[in-house]
């Protein structure tokens, strides 16, 4: 694949990524707020325009340098904010606030799966709805990695006991320089994409 190809392919890859982004940024903020948190309102975050969300490290660079690897384009927009203590119950909500982003990505995902199936489509919207299908269990997936700023760390955090949980959210200035070593060193490949095809292909795509 010449340069040309691999930036054609990152355009329309990146266009779909942002509006998996954007769901799932918007359930992460959407769920705080109905658990009693509504900064991510008042911070104009609660919101399906995406450049609310678009973070560079996580949406632009990672994303392309995962295409130049050949693999499809994830990451992360720009954290959710989220007032931990304004949550109702916040040891549990913050789990339910970091699986909302997931859970949203995986849903979309079935959901197109299943228009593809009942609905005729052109061979090139179906071929679209198949990539934005895979670019949302790839994020939903993705996310779930207890690194932070990624939903995995906000579930884990939730689920450790004090003080623990204060000392693994330490990690965090670290934490972007970690993901791309683990993108860059090709780690990804030994849990993150077997699970994902599984997902594929238990949705028939």
């Amino acid at each position: 694949m010449n340069i040309l190809s691999i930036l054609l392919y990152f355009g329309l890859s990146f266009g779909l990524l942002i509006i998996a982004i954007t769901v799932h940024e918007f359930a992460h903020g959407f769920a705080a707020y109905k658990l009693g948190d509504s900064t991510a309102k008042y911070s104009g975050r609660l919101t399906l325009n995406p450049i609310a969300h678009i973070d560079l490290m996580g949406t632009i660079v990672v994303p392309l340098l995962l295409v130049f690897a050949g693999m499809p384009p994830i990451g992360w927009a720009k954290p959710i904010p989220i007032n931990y203590w304004a949550l109702r119950n916040p040891k549990r909500d913050i789990v339910i606030v970091g699986a909302s982003g997931p859970i949203s990505n995986i849903i979309l995902a079935v959901i197109l799966a299943v228009i593809i199936r009942i609905i005729p489509v052109p061979v090139l919207l179906g071929t679209v709805l198949i990539k934005l299908i895979e670019i949302n269990v790839a994020l939903g997936i993705f996310n779930l990695i207890p690194i932070p700023p990624l939903d995995g760390s906000r579930i884990l955090m939730g689920l450790l006991p004090e003080p623990l949980d204060a000392q693994y959210a330490s990690i965090e200035p670290y934490a972007a320089i970690i993901l791309v070593a683990l993108v860059w060193l090709g780690a990804l490949n030994w849990i993150l994409w077997p699970l994902v095809s599984i997902i594929l292909k238990f949705l028939g795509v």
